[in-house]
């Protein structure tokens, strides 16, 4: 490998051009037996200026002459004595050296000859002889001349096994980086091997070894021969590594660029043989997308990203991997149904009658849907409303979407939002991860192809979130008219159009709903069904689907109406009909099976087969269980699963007045109590007790099924009419339930879920209901055929409860309170 110094590596001379008297130069020689002696060498010497490279004593080495002062001081020496001392440049930029810009340690050197080249240069060949170091420079002009001291290498014992063992290392290093470079011809190596010398072989790798001239010229510096042998050894290993690194990474190119171009001759190969076939399957499905474009309906954004990004499929290679990733995204642009919309069908009377058929009673529901038909058909165009059905399991929320969709004749589509985390579910995943796809929105698009569905989103209350992101935040841009007419799938990189989709979400209990989600959204409440609701589902819908599914028809089987009345209130305790519907099949199935075995049965149910079928009725507890007690009182409670009655039961015993309380109570309804029992202390006077009596006498307060968790405020009134009628032992009016929070000065509060809880109440027979005055408004939004047979008392204080629900009558064996 030539390098270019001020005194450059000389043109290698032909042995052709060479006559037979031509004078031969060893290229190998040793400083252990100089041509010129110590004492021959004057103390002031003539200095060339090397750059790039660094004379060891003994080595020799041709070199280019070009600087005035380089070329005068040769031509000088040419006439006289031929010695000089060869130093190289701190700095190799430096055309015009100085003294200060040379080493203080260098060589001197015995020119062994001089070539005058035919392009008119000169070359030069040098042999170091020994190591001086420059006392001070004696002048510049012609050329550098510097009075010197000589140095004295330190040589090891020549039983020095270490040394030995260094020079070994040195030796197959050198051999080492001759095989791994590219640049080093192999015959090299023989004249590594052939050098018998260790000293000299130390000095000829330090000046032909590939390293920085600063770090040459430190090895020259070192008079111990063992340390300069070390220290080469370390540049030695450092090159290999090196070496040995570079041709792994050419080797691991070479097999990568091999591996592409048999793939890329195969591929070529294989398309020719296509061609003769009768055409390239790969342009065909190209041609064939093209074609498709043509028909979509899409804007000018997305048609000039969909021709990029068919170019770009254009140009893979169909054998890549990258290649199905592309396809698959650009047939996912023709699949989405780009401003494709479905005709609404505006019949308002048909719209109607399609609801009524599918779903019995929900009618705030259906006006809404109506609302926005008649709407839709006097505009022509509107944004459509996002409507969030919320209620108890089972009354109908999810397949009103289905019926809403078949009024309006539009496509139908769902997506489970229960134990939804992942926030690409509803953004998509980007393109760049593996398996990456369109969220769920996109894809049900794509499904149904029109860009304008009814679209429930279920469960919407039960979404979930964790380090994956927050879903309720992604539906946030879904669901709000203002933003979903742009709105950004990660897979799919354009906007997409969802402010024609009509959305309704659905779920059980609002109050765990995104608040800023809750806000974009209509809210109706789907309350439960009363039971002669639940009768007519089931005669109208849940019994002719069941005989349906289990290839039965009304000529096998009849339900009467006490019948399926006893289903409801022996074998259900629910808000909707799904547990009745459940019910009901299992009936069918008991009948389908005994048709099956060909046995006799009755075609008209009775009770008495029925309770043969379903077992022992489950829930009778739910019924009103009587008066006879002091200290027990029902109240009204609202759930998931809609409403429900509880009984709050108060014991006393003697003791020193303390308060006791069971039931799996929360923290809110165990206030409650505290509250009610302070105010029956403070105002013991109005109910004729004794203050004494608190002291003497331990209050227990239960709830019963302690197994379920209960809380809330609801209670509170419940609560202190159950403690009241403890400490005075009168009786609480028959069939009267309540519900209604409480303050410590006893103003009663209006509570939620009033819907639900007169639908418990009516399923327990429960005639009469104390609630707040407050509530009186939430009574006349009820239509009356959930409130007949009901009496409702308003009270503003627990007084007026006291009053109306404590009897002067005393209960069956009455304690002694004093």
């Amino acid at each position: 490998m030539s390098r270019k110094f001020d005194i450059r590596i000389g043109n290698p001379i032909s042995i052709d051009s060479m006559d037979q008297d031509t004078e031969f130069i060893p290229i190998i020689s040793d400083e252990s037996d100089p041509i010129i002696k110590d004492e021959d060498i004057p103390s002031v010497i003539p200095i060339l200026a090397l750059r790039n490279t660094v004379l060891f004593p003994g080595v020799v080495i041709p070199i280019t002459v070009g600087r005035s002062k380089s070329v005068s001081l040769i031509r000088e020496l040419n006439t006289k004595r031929k010695i000089l001392g060869a130093i190289s440049q701190i700095d190799s930029k430096i055309e015009e050296p100085e003294t200060k810009d040379l080493f203080k340690v260098g060589t001197i050197a015995q020119v062994l000859k001089v070539f005058e080249m035919p392009d008119g240069s000169t070359s030069v060949i040098l042999q170091g002889i020994r190591r001086f170091e420059v006392e001070e420079f004696a002048g510049e002009d012609p050329f550098f001349t510097a009075k010197i001291n000589l140095l004295k290498d330190i040589y090891p014992h020549e039983d020095d096994r270490e040394f030995k063992a260094i020079v070994g290392s040195i030796r197959d290093l050198s051999l080492k980086v001759i095989e791994l470079s590219p640049n080093i011809p192999n015959e090299a190596s023989f004249a590594i091997k052939n050098i018998e010398s260790n000293h000299f072989l130390v000095n000829f790798i330090c000046s032909n070894a590939d390293i920085q001239n600063t770090e040459k010229q430190g090895l020259l510096e070192k008079n111990v021969l063992k340390e300069r042998g070390v220290q080469l050894l370390q540049y030695l290993s450092r090159e290999v590594q090196l070496l040995e690194l570079k041709n792994d990474i050419q080797t691991k190119v070479k097999q990568d660029l091999d591996q592409q171009q048999r793939e890329y001759f195969l591929h070529q190969q294989m398309k020719t043989i296509q061609n003769e076939l009768g055409g390239n399957p790969t342009e065909k499905e190209i041609e064939e997308l093209k074609k498709l474009a043509t028909q979509k309906k899409w804007g000018k954004e997305v048609d000039e990203l969909f021709v990029k990004e068919l170019e770009k499929l254009h140009r893979m290679n169909p054998m890549a991997g990258e290649y199905s990733v592309q396809l698959n995204y650009v047939q996912l642009l023709l699949d989405l149904p780009w401003n494709e919309y479905t005709t609404d069908n505006f019949d308002l009377k048909r719209a109607k009658t399609v609801l009524d058929e599918d779903h019995f009673g929900l009618e705030q529901v259906k006006e809404r849907i109506l609302e926005h038909l008649a709407v839709l058909k006097l505009k022509g165009d509107m944004k459509a409303p996002i409507i969030c059905l919320y209620g108890p399991p089972g009354v109908g929320k999810t397949s009103l979407g289905k019926s809403i969709a078949r009024a309006l004749d539009r496509k139908y589509a769902r997506i489970s939002l229960g134990g939804l985390h992942d926030e690409a579910e509803i953004r998509g995943h980007r393109k760049t991860y593996i398996g990456a796809m369109p969220g769920r929105i996109i894809q049900n698009l794509k499904r149904v192809k029109s860009s304008n569905p009814v679209f429930i989103l279920d469960e919407v209350d039960k979404v979930g979130k964790d380090f994956h992101g927050d879903p309720a935040s992604a539906l946030l841009e879904v669901l709000d008219p203002e933003q979903n007419n742009a709105f950004h799938d990660n897979y799919l990189e354009v906007e997409y159009d969802l402010s024609r989709i009509l959305f309704i979400t659905t779920a059980n209990n609002i109050s765990t709903i995104n608040a800023a989600l809750r806000d974009r959204m209509e809210l109706i409440d789907v309350s439960g069904y009363i039971m002669e609701e639940k009768v007519e589902i089931a005669k109208r819908h849940l019994i002719p689907n069941q005989l349906t599914e289990h290839g039965l028809t009304n000529e096998n089987v009849a339900f009467s109406n006490k019948v399926i009345e006893t289903i409801i209130q022996n074998y259900t305790r629910e808000s909707g009909v799904r547990n009745l519907n459940q019910k009901i099949a299992k009936v069918v199935r008991q009948v389908a099976k005994k048709i099956a075995f060909e046995e006799k049965f009755s075609k008209t149910l009775t009770v008495k087969e029925v309770q043969s079928i379903l077992g022992i009725p489950r829930y009778v507890k739910d019924i009103y269980q009587g008066n006879d007690l002091a200290g027990v009182v029902t109240g009204l409670a609202w759930t998931d699963t809609g409403g429900e009655i509880l009984f709050i039961e108060t014991s006393l015993s003697h003791g020193k007045g303390n308060l006791t309380i069971t039931g799996n109570l929360g923290d809110v309804m165990k206030e409650s109590t505290v509250i009610a029992l302070e105010y029956i202390k403070s105002h013991s006077d109005s109910l004729n007790i004794k203050p004494e009596v608190f002291e003497k006498w331990n209050v227990h307060l239960h709830v019963p099924e302690g197994a379920i968790p209960k809380d809330g405020p609801s209670a509170g009134i419940t609560m202190a009419t159950s403690m009241a009628s403890a400490f005075t032992q009168r009786k609480v009016r028959k069939g009267v339930a309540m519900t209604g929070e409480i303050t410590l000065r006893g103003k009663v509060l209006p509570v939620g879920g009033i819907k639900e809880k007169i639908l418990a109440a009516k399923r327990a027979n429960i005639s009469e209901i104390i609630l707040s005055e407050e509530n009186q408004k939430d009574i006349s939004e009820i239509k009356d055929i959930y409130i007949k047979g009901l009496k409702f008392i308003y009270v503003e204080n627990i007084m007026d409860v006291f009053e109306y629900a404590l009897l002067d009558e005393k209960a069956d064996n009455p304690l002694k309170i004093e």
